[in-house]
């Protein structure tokens, strides 16, 4: 199963103990094949700087667990055209989809109301959990 995190979701891996730090760790042991790209690891450590003050070498020690995890970094041209109100969202949605994803797993509103998009289906991270019950 192949899966992208949202990076909503990689920041609450970090930042919370919960089912997204449980999503990570099944991507770090294997249970799942954990795809991202170039665009959402800057986004996460720009959201860690910024957002949650986070030195660079504290974003460094943040993003181990992260890298561990990630089975594939990929790289893409954006050629979906305009899908989402947030143009963040549509690199989001063009990464699932480069990546050949089964899953988007994301707690933004804006992407779980697309539901699919062409083949990835877009969940929640306590839906994704569901499907290792």
């Amino acid at each position: 199963m192949i899966a992208v995190f949202d990076t909503n979701v990689l920041i609450a891996a970090i930042i919370t103990e919960g089912i997204c730090s449980t999503l990570l760790r099944r991507a770090r042991t294997g249970e799942l094949s954990l795809v991202s790209c170039p665009f959402i690891i800057t986004e996460v450590r720009r959201i860690l700087a910024r957002k949650f003050r986070l030195s660079h070498e504290e974003v460094a020690a943040a993003l181990e667990p992260i890298r561990e995890a990630i089975a594939e970094i990929i790289d893409y041209e954006p050629k979906i055209g305009r899908i989402c109100r947030d143009q963040d969202d549509d690199h989001v949605l063009a990464c699932a989809l480069a990546a050949k994803a089964d899953y988007l797993v994301t707690g933004d509103t804006d992407l779980l109301d697309i539901k699919h998009f062409r083949r990835v289906r877009i969940v929640t991270p306590r839906d994704f959990e569901a499907l290792f019950a």
